[in-house]
């Protein structure tokens, strides 16, 4: 008994010291201390001390985000940090409030962009709205193709757009992935619609029962993952035109896979 009592105290005691050496070496979060020596002493809505933008990039984004703040009252601010961060102290330089967006590029991460949002942008670009707009221009790949720039230039942009609209649901555009994703799943609910729709026997042309009792399948696949991101994205046709051509060829191959798979009528004499 007593040597139960402790193994279980050493195993206690071990979990602790593991818990508490894992807390240590854990990276702190951007916002865990202050920092005010690395701000600038002149006030200015960009603060890039990792460089990730030019000089005429860093210049011209200072003007349009001075001009738009005037213009709708938004306060959107840009930080670009790497082996340091000013913390906490960005809330006081900038006076951040519930109409402030900060966006936050540290390349230390698998993800450069994390935002910090005033809640009263909330009404006009939920929570969704953001982890789509990290997603698409702050991951390694698209930092790689286009750069560190590109990526806070076109988060900015969207987040610009979708305010001056009114609000978004969705960050705007449809990137080739993700139609991609959208006309594959367009293709498989095709796919299930035919086999579903397949007479099952010789008086019936198409199986409409079973087409209905597998609509909610193929209909979620379609409509859902299929059509719904594209027409809450983009306004073209073509990609819309795509996903619907892909949907109707799966179903029509599906449906017609019994022909292709019959044995010829043509017999050894």
């Amino acid at each position: 008994m007593q040597s139960c009592f402790w193994r279980k105290v050493l195993v206690s005691i071990a979990i602790f010291f593991l818990a508490g050496s894992i807390w240590v070496m854990s990276s702190p979060r951007a916002f865990a201390y202050e920092n005010p020596d690395l701000l600038p002493k002149i006030p200015t809505p960009v603060v890039d001390l990792a460089k990730s933008l030019t000089d005429v990039q860093e210049e011209k984004l200072v003007e349009d985000l001075k001009s738009f703040e005037t213009e709708t009252g938004w306060k959107l601010r840009v930080l670009t940090q790497y082996d340091r961060t000013p913390g906490r102290a960005v809330i006081n330089f900038w006076g951040l409030d519930d109409k402030s967006i900060l966006l936050v590029a540290d390349s230390r991460g698998g993800n450069i962009l994390s935002f910090s949002v005033g809640d009263a942008v909330y009404e006009f670009l939920p929570r969704t709205f953001w982890i789509e707009l990290q997603t698409r221009f702050g991951n390694l790949y698209f930092v790689r193709e286009q750069g560190e720039d590109q990526a806070i230039l076109q988060a900015l942009n969207s987040v610009k757009g979708c305010l001056l609209q009114g609000g978004c649901n969705v960050v705007p555009g449809l990137p080739r992935e993700q139609w991609i994703l959208t006309l594959i799943t367009s293709v498989i609910g095709g796919v299930i619609c035919g086999f579903a729709a397949q007479p099952r026997n010789d008086k019936q042309v198409v199986a409409w029962q079973w087409a209905l009792i597998f609509s909610p399948l193929w209909g979620i696949l379609f409509l859902a993952f299929g059509i719904g991101p594209v027409v809450t994205r983009t306004s073209e046709w073509l990609p819309l035109v795509r996903n619907i051509s892909g949907f109707l060829i799966g179903a029509l191959v599906a449906y017609l896979s019994p022909v292709f798979g019959r044995p010829s009528s043509n017999t050894e004499s």
